[in-house]
């Protein structure tokens, strides 16, 4: 029997969530986070927020890591003050997932950030992010589509070489790239919607919401790098 490479994904952590008769503090990830990892061919385990020293050790359990969607990430974290239209920081969530991410560069563990992972991403580089910008997510709480345009030659044009219309819902984006990092698909109106790193490891991120969709291309070049780097 082939083993699934274990595939970890952030979470959520919210307070006064509630279920039956419960109403408690709660680790959540969206289903379509770890259904998508199923569909790509892994093992999917939940990453709930954590110290910040445990996150090398937990990047070492693992075969890849996906730092998922969610709330903005703190200007505080790439040096700008809060835009009005910036919402609440999500502190421990900042601090986790900025430390996965540098754990698993260091490891040499693939890396899939997905639109606020992107962002992160690219802030965990020295990169910065431009705190608003309209036509994303056009209606609240209702994920729109867009397409994006690959860059030829890069991880995610080889994936995906054509235009591809994706699920999106995002006001952020990214402004000065990180160290080392290039882009690799664009919306139409020159956003950048997808980053990598010259590998290895295998390092990607996009802006758009893989795990909305039924594309399975992006998981799949992420679990298929897992297994090949275990």
């Amino acid at each position: 029997m082939t083993v699934r490479p274990l595939i970890g994904v952030s979470t959520y952590l919210e307070a006064g969530t509630r279920w039956g008769l419960w109403e408690l503090e709660a680790a959540l990830l969206p289903a379509g986070y770890p259904r998508l990892v199923q569909r790509a061919g892994g093992l999917a385990a939940m990453l709930p927020p954590d110290a910040p020293e445990h996150a090398a050790a937990t990047v070492a359990r693992l075969d890849g890591l996906v730092v998922a969607g969610g709330p903005d990430v703190e200007p505080v974290h790439y040096g700008a003050a809060p835009d009005p239209r910036t919402g609440p920081p999500a502190r421990a969530r900042d601090t986790w997932e900025l430390a996965l991410i540098r754990a698993a560069l260091a490891a040499g563990v693939p890396l899939l950030g997905i639109c606020r992972g992107m962002q992160l991403l690219n802030v965990a580089l020295g990169g910065t992010l431009v705190q608003h910008i309209d036509g994303h997510a056009e209606v609240p709480g209702v994920f729109g589509h867009h397409p994006v345009k690959p860059v030829p030659g890069t991880v995610y044009g080889d994936l995906a070489p054509e235009e591809t219309s994706v699920p999106t819902y995002h006001h952020q984006a990214v402004d000065r790239l990180g160290e080392g990092l290039l882009p690799s698909a664009h919306a139409p109106d020159g956003t950048v919607e997808a980053v990598e790193l010259t590998g290895p490891p295998w390092v990607l991120g996009v802006q758009w919401h893989p795990e909305m969709g039924t594309d399975l291309r992006v998981m799949r070049g992420l679990v298929a790098a897992a297994a090949n780097a275990g």
